[in-house]
């Protein structure tokens, strides 16, 4: 197994929003025994509010902040002994101290879905506030890409099943 994962015991997801980050997530921590945390899901948790009421009530800038304090608290978890995989926001990894912090304490893997996909599953529900305009959704997505690319591995999403995109994290010759 990676050096890295031996020291700091976490895989984390990044991607843009509806790449499979939370379903895949899941399997894979499932798979290796570890646990696993939704980013999302923790700061909805922690704040007793939706990421879109966050957004509409406090601002994306105050989201950001809760977000790099959620994910700072979890790498501590990981790094003190607790494997686990997390499944990052759509935008976490962008920021830059978010990223440093992710690559210098695990394996950072990026589920690049294709944007027909993202538009397809985003179109099934209407809570994601960065999704409401498909012009803006389409420039977040490229604007994205470059940063994702960024990430330790990089695994296409080539279908809905979410096995064989744990199948090919489990299989990359990172982890051997």
């Amino acid at each position: 197994m990676n050096l890295k994962l031996k020291g700091t015991p976490g895989l984390y997801l990044v991607g843009f929003m509806a790449s499979g980050k939370s379903t895949i997530g899941r399997l894979l921590a499932h798979r290796l025994g570890w646990s696993f945390f939704d980013l999302d899901a923790e700061i909805e948790a922690a704040e007793k509010m939706t990421i879109a009421e966050i957004f509409a009530a406090r601002g994306e800038p105050e989201f950001r902040r809760i977000e790099s304090a959620m994910l700072e608290q979890h790498v501590r978890w990981i790094a003190h002994g607790r494997p686990a995989v997390l499944a990052l926001g759509g935008g976490a990894f962008v920021d830059a101290a978010n990223r440093e912090l992710v690559l210098s304490h695990g394996i950072s893997v990026w589920l690049d879905c294709r944007f027909e996909v993202v538009e397809r599953r985003v179109a099934q529900g209407s809570h994601r506030p960065l999704a409401r305009d498909p012009r803006q959704l389409a420039a977040l997505y490229d604007s994205r890409r470059e940063v994702y690319g960024l990430a330790d591995m990089c695994i296409a999403i080539e279908s809905d099943d979410p096995a064989a995109a744990v199948d090919a994290i489990l299989g990359h010759p990172i982890l051997r």
